[in-house]
């Protein structure tokens, strides 16, 4: 079973790009961050004939989730409990047999501006959801766009970087609070070296560069960690026309074998 995320930063834009991918790496499932579009035009049947079943959760211009999947999702969540927030960000869906949590998590602007401190909130309340999660689903896989350097191999200059915003110590604390529920970073599963990103900026050349950061991730319960059997981040569509700054991460996972 193939599971991905994709930053598609506006899926009107992208949605020739996704169908193409989709077509191409023929995932089972696949979570969006940053759709930008209201429900209401969302392409269900332009992905309907790509063979996905749609589920989303967004709004007009900026945000927005979906979980698009080859079998049906279900018991749908949109909002963390307790959480009064307009901003499409989280979406959770049972699918294939496993739980699966879409997060586009806040970018945070700037340490110490007031959409950080919102950043930090907003982590540990997802950590408490996720907590809950995990206890009913222990088949629980969360990925998406976290914005947030897991370590310093995550970061193409690490003392240029320093604690600016997506490698500050808060927010890192942040986003290892939720993986020490139990949930592994599943490429770190199989890769341990530095220079593997998600995300080049559109300035500076950076992608051609590999001037770039792996914010986008896989996270996977325990239950789920002796049956994963590859991780990866496919390049090909940032190197494509018009691309997204992020490209797709995939994760394979041998289902048959926790049966």
């Amino acid at each position: 079973m193939k599971i991905a995320s994709w930053n598609v930063n506006s899926l009107k834009v992208r949605l020739p790009h996704l169908t193409q991918w989709l077509a191409d790496a023929q995932p089972d499932v696949v979570a969006l961050q940053e759709t930008k579009l209201e429900d209401a035009k969302f392409p269900v049947d332009e992905l309907a004939a790509a063979g996905y079943q749609a589920v989303f959760s967004g709004q007009k211009t900026y945000n927005g989730v979906a979980i698009l999947a080859r079998d049906e999702p279900r018991d749908i969540v949109t909002d963390i409990p307790g959480l009064d927030d307009p901003q499409r960000r989280i979406l959770a869906a049972s699918v294939s047999g496993l739980r699966v949590v879409n997060l586009y998590v806040v970018n945070g602007k700037a340490v110490g501006d007031p959409k950080y401190a919102y950043k930090l909130d907003w982590l540990a309340r997802v950590r408490d959801f996720l907590a809950d999660e995990l206890t009913r689903h222990p088949r629980l896989v969360v990925l998406g766009d976290f914005n947030i350097c897991p370590d310093d191999r995550d970061v193409y200059d690490a003392a240029a970087w320093g604690e600016d915003i997506l490698c500050s110590p808060p927010e890192r604390a942040g986003l290892k609070a939720i993986t020490d529920l139990g949930l592994h970073d599943s490429f770190r599963l199989f890769e341990s070296e530095p220079g593997h990103y998600s995300w080049w900026d559109y300035r500076q050349a950076a992608f051609r560069r590999n001037l770039g950061l792996r914010i986008d991730l896989i996270l996977i319960g325990e239950a789920l960690k002796s049956v994963a059997r590859a991780a990866t981040i496919d390049r090909e569509p940032r190197r494509w026309e018009r691309p997204s700054d992020h490209t797709p991460v995939m994760l394979e996972l041998d289902l048959e074998a926790c049966r």
